[in-house]
């Protein structure tokens, strides 16, 4: 099975760190198939030694012996529960394993049937789960082999208990969030509906390592009229649409299915952490092919289960946990199949998305009091990338916004709205501040432009201020300088950020870093397109610069309007040759 080009570059960069480290993470998106890259890692360590798979799910590992089987074109085993992997002559080189099958049994456990010295790599998928005790145990058996590497693959790794990963993962060797996979056209993008329920009272919810306490939040859920305030918007709001609900309890998602089954009959089903696994495996199978509308779950699909049919994901509980969230939300964002990867630019697959039978997931968001808690909203999730005040001010005008349209709100748009918003109340604090410095001088300032002001974003923050005092490459440096940008002192991180934004506009036809500067400079948007960038580039060269006196000459408003109105009137016909397409 082909690559993805950042399935590609992921593979690239775990073979690299894999020279240096003995352990290392892949973070990668919910949906964008993590499963199919690292079968591809699984092959390359194929020529030295067996290959161990653990996950904590018999979904997830039945996944993993499908992709690997087709990747590799190795027949692996599985050793979980009653199936026992071959052993002498006809062992397999690839198992793949449940993390309680592993510690299962007496004397050490099941996983002491496999001898360390024979694998070459141990995979760990869900890997935000690898601190834990079981999970620790097994990693250091494995790990009685000093030639071991391990790698961990996961779409969420901060833990909601605090448990630092690099207890078990020496580096990140990739990271592709949510947003990237959205913004590249890989995934859908998500709207957000948050639907205000006047008994939802969480105040008095009590919190532990970070989450809501379980059994407070279910006398709240379970709530007779809390019950039927999330089942009759669910039903209103949802239409006809393929529907993943998730709850907090059983007793919830059985009450629950019973009202929508009253208002729309067999039209709900639910699962739960005791559903016999074949009657689970039935009911998933029944809900792909549409033979019923709602899936009301508890704890069951956040993961391993993948279903691109989902067009809206009810959160009929609230949680503290931007882990639990993501991994929710995650299971609606897939675009429908066979819509995306006959396209290699970015711009065409957001375009083909938008013009599917899936042009985005909704998310309804039941909230009611918070107190004194602070609950992750989409904004959280998209927003991994932007500072805390970008986020906080994105979630609350989404929130504005779709009650006062009565419609889900583009939460991604809202981010980039409020990340401008926070940019400029900071530029005006900065000019009241120094307005009194103020003072005149020759027609040309030597200053050096700050780059992340002309694309109008904010440099990442990150979880570890250590990413931020490495310094850029001198490839990277080299790169920046070459388009105009300053590059001193700048870190890797920050200058892998704007290579990012560089190309990113490159791909979908926009200017060039040298032209948005221009463009700003004398009032035009830096959001024009390549060949509307070089029209306003031309008549600078005609009106601003003065070939005798290499100094300013006035650019007439007459021509920006002239400029303005031409642009205006090609957006209107890009737009309706789109919007005919769409329809």
């Amino acid at each position: 099975m082909k690559m993805r080009s950042y399935q590609k570059e992921a593979y690239d960069c775990t073979i690299e760190k894999f020279n240096e480290v003995d352990s290392a993470l892949c973070v990668m998106a919910t949906g964008l198939g993590k499963t199919i890259y690292f079968s591809h890692v699984a092959k390359h360590f194929l020529q030295t030694g067996r290959i161990m798979v653990v996950a904590h799910r018999e979904e997830l590992i039945r996944q993993a012996q499908d992709k690997m089987n087709l990747v590799t074109g190795v027949e692996a085993d599985i050793e979980m529960g009653d199936d026992w992997a071959t052993g002498g002559f006809l062992k397999s080189k690839i198992v793949a394993s449940s993390i309680q099958t592993q510690i299962a049994g007496r004397e050490g456990g099941r996983m002491t049937r496999f001898d360390p010295e024979q694998f070459s790599l141990l995979i760990i998928d869900e890997a935000h789960h690898a601190p834990s005790e079981t999970y620790r145990r097994v990693i250091d058996y494995y790990r009685q082999n000093k030639n071991l590497k391990v790698l961990g693959v996961t779409a969420t790794p901060d833990r909601h208990d605090k448990k630092a990963m690099g207890q078990i993962f020496q580096e990140v060797a990739y990271a592709y969030d949510i947003r990237d996979g959205i913004d590249d056209g890989w995934l859908v993008p998500i709207e957000q509906q948050p639907v205000f329920v006047k008994g939802l009272d969480y105040s008095q919810v009590k919190s532990a390592y970070g989450e809501l306490n379980g059994k407070d939040l279910a006398a709240v859920l379970e709530y007779e009229e809390n019950i039927h305030a999330i089942a009759y918007p669910t039903i209103k709001l949802t239409g006809e649409k393929k529907t993943l609900v998730f709850a907090a309890s059983v007793a919830q998602a059985e009450r629950l299915t019973e009202i929508i089954n009253r208002h729309k009959p067999d039209s709900a089903n639910f699962v739960c952490g005791t559903t016999p696994k074949d009657l689970r495996r039935d009911m998933f199978a029944s809900y792909a092919v549409g033979e019923f509308q709602y899936l009301v779950n508890v704890g069951v699909a956040t993961e391993g289960f993948d279903e691109p049919g989902i067009e809206c994901v009810v959160l009929a509980r609230p949680t503290k946990s931007r882990c639990l969230f993501t991994q929710m939300v995650g299971r609606g964002t897939r675009p429908l199949a066979g819509i995306v990867d006959k396209f290699a630019n970015s711009v065409n697959r957001r375009e083909a998305i938008m013009r599917s039978g899936k042009p985005a997931v909704e998310v309804i968001d039941f909230v009611g009091n918070a107190g004194r808690h602070k609950l992750i909203t989409t904004a959280d999730i998209l927003g991994g990338k932007y500072s805390d005040e970008v986020v906080e001010l994105a979630s609350k005008t989404a929130a504005e916004e779709s009650a006062r349209e009565g419609k889900p709100a583009d939460v991604a748009s809202e981010l980039i709205k409020a990340e401008r918003e926070i940019l400029k109340r900071k530029a005006a604090r900065e000019e009241a501040a120094n307005r009194d410095k103020v003072k005149l001088g020759t027609y040309f300032t030597s200053k050096k432009v700050n780059p992340f002001d002309v694309y109008d974003i904010q440099p990442y923050v990150t979880a570890n201020p250590q990413d931020l005092h490495k310094p850029a490459s001198q490839a990277q440096v080299n790169f920046l300088r070459e388009k105009g940008m300053n590059a001193d002192n700048i870190s890797k991180t920050h200058a892998s950020q704007l290579i990012d934004a560089f190309v990113r506009r490159r791909e979908a036809g926009g200017c060039t870093f040298k032209m948005i500067k221009q463009l700003r400079r004398h009032g035009f948007s830096p959001d024009l397109n390549a060949k509307q960038g070089g029209m306003v580039m031309a008549k600078l060269a005609e009106f601003v610069w003065h070939k005798e006196k290499d100094r300013p000459r006035i650019f007439p408003e007459s021509e920006k309007a002239k400029l303005r109105e031409i642009f205006a009137k090609q957006d209107a016909e890009k737009t309706t040759a789109i919007t005919g397409r769409a329809s």
